[in-house]
């Protein structure tokens, strides 16, 4: 390969490098109402004021717990809703967010950002006085699991999370970019190379074993060619107890919710960590 094409392929992917892992849409294509769903137009701020716009979704009748729900890395909320619209007809309260820059939330993505509006959402729910502070549970799917993994390891609130499940997770952005780059004949020779260029600093792989007390679900389809399910098994291998690993033999990326089988198991674990234990905090 000419050293100029090598150049040229440098540049392109140090130009976009801060963006790879966000593929914001900005149009909603429903609403929670087209699904039969109530709901609350939420509007929340984050720590550097940036103004973030989700919908919570209250449970029918009697609340079990509430779920913080956290996207993958493409279009918004509305497209990735069928994975928790289930839950409140099941008691469970769902807030759902879309980071800056997706949806209506203002600002630019970045991993960064994306971490302060997790915490803004999370601060948002403990400040509702009809949530039980001592039930919240984070869900993330994809970039959103990652993501989850570092927050709840590093959250000064973590005392209220009373369990994580991330599902199709990848362990480092490091790692998954290598992948993504050997995929592509073209730039399969500096995958090594390029895939330096991209910081690591809130890969999971480096944050999962401090996330004890809170205890860490893996969900993973055996047959996901977007995130590997070795990903999962490497941060299962990395976790601490208390934890646990689902890989799904037949299941795609993300698609697990979808499986009415998976989603009893998952109501059974939820309701297995959100028994009230007198060794946890409950302010």
């Amino acid at each position: 390969m000419k050293r100029h094409t090598v150049v040229v392929l440098l540049c392109l992917w140090l130009a976009g490098c801060a963006g790879q892992f966000f593929h914001p849409m900005a149009r909603h294509v429903n609403l929670p109402s087209d699904r039969g769903l109530a709901y609350e137009d939420v509007w929340l701020t984050a720590a550097d004021g940036t103004r973030l716009h989700g919908w919570f979704l209250p449970a029918r009748g009697e609340a079990h717990g509430t779920v913080l729900f956290l996207h993958g890395n493409a279009e918004n909320i509305s497209t990735h809703i069928a994975s928790v619209d289930w839950l409140p007809a099941r008691g469970y309260h769902v807030l759902l967010i879309d980071y800056r820059g997706f949806g209506a939330s203002h600002g630019t993505p970045s991993v960064e950002g994306a971490l302060q509006d997790i915490d803004a959402a999370l601060r948002w729910l403990l400040a509702r006085r009809d949530i039980d502070r001592r039930r919240i549970v984070v869900f993330g799917q994809s970039l959103g699991a990652s993501l989850a993994i570092y927050y709840v390891a590093h959250s000064e609130h973590r005392q209220h999370i009373r369990a994580l499940i991330a599902d199709s997770a990848f362990a480092s952005y490091r790692d998954i970019a290598r992948e993504k780059l050997a995929d592509f004949w073209l730039t399969w020779p500096l995958q090594v190379p390029l895939s330096w260029t991209v910081g690591d600093r809130y890969g999971p792989i480096h944050s999962v074993a401090r996330l004890p007390p809170v205890p860490v679900l893996f969900i993973h389809g055996g047959r996901d060619r977007i995130i590997p399910a070795d990903h999962s098994r490497r941060l299962h291998r990395a976790a601490a107890d208390p934890k646990a690993l689902w890989i799904v033999p037949d299941g795609n990326h993300i698609d697990a919710p979808q499986r009415p089988e998976i989603r009893e198991r998952l109501l059974e674990y939820l309701e297995m960590w959100l028994k009230i234990s007198p060794s946890r905090p409950i302010d």
